[in-house]
């Protein structure tokens, strides 16, 4: 019985379909979950497919280079969809034409307190050049991140796993802050939810209003456009 199983999982597993395959089903079954317990921040699809795939990648010892050569089709879309966050961007560029200064200086200080305050506590950590490069990008939407961790030295995957968990938190303890600091300007809490927590916090701006859904969206690409710009600059900085 273990043999037949073993034999079945060498020929599923050598062909890239099957890795491919496995993603996208436990990415539709971690959705069903997250949808059936009210949208609970914790159980954010993303973060519950890679816990699964992780599961499985090790209870099988697979080698994380064979799984990539089936899901690197998945991979491939992170171009794409980096391209796709000037929709929201162009939706709300009337606004961004009436309020230019009040909300880029917004995106600006974001952008520039995620970067300086993760490279600083991760210099301050003790922590290798290559780590501190994958950290600093956390609060960028993931296909940016990858791509700016990646150009700056970093490691890709980690960085995934890191905006994963940044923008958990942020949709979780995100309002509460908010109410707690008595912010209650629908503008202001969008910006805030987009910058800090990116697409996952925006998901959960949509529950907040439709104002601070937009707004969320619109800091997403000027986030990613001005952390792009902006880390490199930083990073040279800090390593000097």
């Amino acid at each position: 019985m273990n043999e037949n199983v073993a034999a079945l999982w060498v020929y599923l597993s050598a062909s890239p379909l099957f890795h491919l395959t496995m993603t996208v089903s436990f990415f539709v079954l971690a959705r069903r979950l997250y949808r059936r317990s009210g949208r609970m921040a914790v159980l954010n699809p993303v973060l519950i497919a890679i816990l699964m795939i992780v599961a499985v990648l090790t209870l099988t010892q697979t080698a994380y280079e064979d799984y990539f050569a089936g899901a690197q089709f998945v991979h491939f879309l992170l171009g794409p969809a980096t391209v796709a966050l000037a929709i929201p961007l162009y939706r709300q560029l009337a606004i961004l034409k009436r309020y230019p200064l009040a909300l880029l200086s917004s995106v600006v200080a974001g952008s520039t307190t995620a970067a300086v305050t993760a490279i600083g506590a991760a210099r301050l950590g003790g922590l290798d050049d290559q780590t501190i490069v994958s950290i600093a990008p956390k609060s960028v939407t993931t296909p940016v991140a990858m791509g700016i961790a990646e150009r700056l030295g970093g490691l890709p995957s980690l960085t995934a796993v890191l905006v994963i968990l940044t923008g958990i938190l942020g949709a979780a303890l995100g309002p509460w802050l908010l109410q707690l600091m008595r912010i209650h300007n629908p503008v202001a809490k969008g910006l805030a939810m987009g910058v800090t927590s990116h697409g996952i916090g925006t998901g959960r701006a949509v529950f907040m209003g439709e104002v601070e859904a937009a707004f969320a969206g619109l800091a997403i690409g000027l986030n990613g456009l001005l952390t792009a710009i902006l880390l490199p600059l930083l990073w040279s900085l800090f390593a000097g």
